[in-house]
């Protein structure tokens, strides 16, 4: 080939435009399962690398929110996610409305914006599953745990399927509760449990007064003005229906309120110190009556049956339906830190 053919070809090579290649949010991304006998919980691993979860959680909301609806929890593994900043913006992500854990039932603490540690009971105690807040009338539609620390052994987070509980459950024990409700009382400043100031965010009387005025809580103060004790009643749902799959489900925390679910030891202790109108914390029919212990023992089996239980991977983000899922903790040993965020 002679120069002035070569100068040619290059000529022409240089009139060959680029074309730009679009990689499409589903190729970032590839879905399997943990388990090959079932569908929870749906697995999203990266396709590439160093894909960041938080920003493609912010073009992926409509996406992310289908899944969840039809599997009702995700399992998001293997980004590389770091802190509870990066956790805190793939909440953000999910949704607009992250909300605080007011008027809450388990010793928390707060770490960052909306960020709360998860339940602080001690390593050894197993927490029953169930949905985040059932027992109040409002409660977060989604709840994402994000691993910081895996346990030693243990601390598993286990997940079950609401409405395949409410599916299993009796029906004279389903139409009994359905036709009576159920009542959650607690006595605040015992010393045993979780303050007023703390379930309430607050050290103001009016603004707990105010808020449970607005939430349909019967309330009660106790003691002396300078160290008063609270009591409060509200008659909550024991099913509901999904706003978006219009499944019902169960959502309730009876068995778990209930006294039956202390060990037997400890409930004897509680029994001989107070007045059962005086516990902590119990929960009765509607109408104030006894709920049966057999009956709730029932529904606790019922969780155990379908429970779902996968060891946490550091780095791990665990998103449910908070009405589609109840979740739960097992005991475990050594250091564990898993931090939650809850929205609407």
């Amino acid at each position: 080939m002679n120069n002035t053919d070569f100068n040619k070809k290059l000529r022409k090579l240089g009139t060959i435009s680029r074309k730009s290649i679009t990689v499409s949010q589903d190729e970032l991304i590839k879905t399997s399962y943990l388990q090959s006998d079932n569908s929870l919980p749906l697995v999203v691993r990266p396709n590439v690398d160093n894909l960041n979860l938080a920003v493609w959680t912010q073009h992926n909301r409509a996406w992310i929110e289908n899944k969840l609806w039809k599997h009702g929890g995700i399992l998001f593994r293997d980004f590389q996610l770091k802190n509870v900043a990066e956790f805190q913006k793939f909440m953000q992500g999910v949704s607009d409305n992250l909300l605080d854990y007011s008027y809450g039932s388990t010793p928390r603490n707060h770490v960052k914006g909306n960020i709360y540690t998860c339940s602080e009971y001690p390593a050894t105690h197993y927490i029953p599953l169930h949905n985040e807040m059932s027992y109040s009338r409002n409660w977060p539609m989604k709840i994402a745990f994000f691993c910081i620390n895996k346990a030693l052994q243990g601390g598993e987070t286990p997940i079950a399927d609401s409405r395949k509980i409410f599916a299993c459950i009796n029906a004279r024990i389903k139409e009994k509760f359905l036709q009576k409700k159920v009542m959650y009382v607690r006595n605040y400043g015992l010393g045993l449990d979780l303050t007023w100031q703390n379930v309430f965010n607050t050290s103001s009387k009016s603004e707990v007064e105010a808020y449970c005025h607005q939430a349909e809580i019967e309330f009660e103060w106790r003691d002396s003005d300078t160290s008063p004790g609270l009591k409060t009643r509200q008659i909550s749902q024991v099913i509901a229906k999904h706003p978006i799959t219009s499944e019902i489900v169960l959502v309730n925390q009876a068995h778990l309120f209930h006294i039956s679910n202390l060990e037997p030891t400890v409930r004897e202790q509680l029994l001989t110190s107070f007045k059962e109108e005086d516990l902590p914390r119990n929960v009765y029919y509607g109408d104030g009556s006894a709920i049966e212990s057999s009956m709730l023992e029932e529904i606790r089996e019922i969780y155990q049956q379908e429970s779902i239980t996968f060891p946490w991977q550091e780095g791990d983000v665990l998103l449910l339906d908070n009405m589609l899922y109840a979740h739960g903790r097992m005991p475990f040993q050594g250091e564990r830190k898993v931090v939650v965020g809850m929205a609407k």
